[in-house]
């Protein structure tokens, strides 16, 4: 590992059934409706979409996010990042056991973008930071869209399904805008 390679992961705890988590990581086209930091995505191929990031720093990358692998059966996502950062992002998602599930996201990038790149030695831990900030925003966003589209958490049997709040989740290029994952 370089000095401007880092290493990002994160994890959501949902109250909803991991297929509706998944679809709705697997549709990166709609981020920018729930995600704030995702500021723009277009499409740009079958598989592939140019994606603009900010989150609260003032300085946004860019990148080109190609689908790796979809697998809808175990709820894991891969892609493929060029551009300001490279690397890779990978979503895996799995049921908990009580009444939701687990996101678990994982990212190793290189940074790339000049000006960063510059500062990556010491400023790492803040990179970390606004990393963090990023997801937890992508965290209350989906948590509203539930609200809002009055998803129905999931539960197992014999067990009330959780009640969904601003806080409840913790942590494709969309049909339409772009591919799928």
């Amino acid at each position: 590992m370089n000095r401007h390679d880092i290493r990002l992961s994160g994890t959501w705890r949902a109250p909803l059934a991991p297929d509706t988590v998944y679809a709705k990581l697997a549709d990166v086209g709609d981020y920018p409706a729930w995600w704030p930091a995702f500021r723009s995505v277009r499409r740009t191929g079958e598989r592939e979409c140019e994606v603009v990031i900010r989150s609260a720093l003032p300085y946004a990358l860019r990148a080109t996010l190609t689908a790796v692998a979809e697998d809808p059966v175990q709820h894991v996502l891969e892609a493929a990042l060029d551009g300001d950062i490279s690397g890779g992002v990978r979503w895996v998602v799995t049921p908990d056991g009580r009444h939701g599930c687990v996101a678990t996201l994982t990212q190793y990038v290189t940074v790339r973008k000049p000006a960063l790149r510059r500062w990556m030695p010491l400023a790492r831990p803040v990179f970390r930071v606004n990393h963090a900030l990023a997801v937890r925003g992508g965290q209350r966003g989906l948590a509203a869209l539930a609200r809002r589209s009055g998803q129905r958490p999931s539960a197992p049997p014999g067990r009330p399904p959780p009640v969904v709040s601003g806080t409840a989740i913790s942590p494709s290029c969309g049909r339409s805008r772009g591919p799928s994952w």
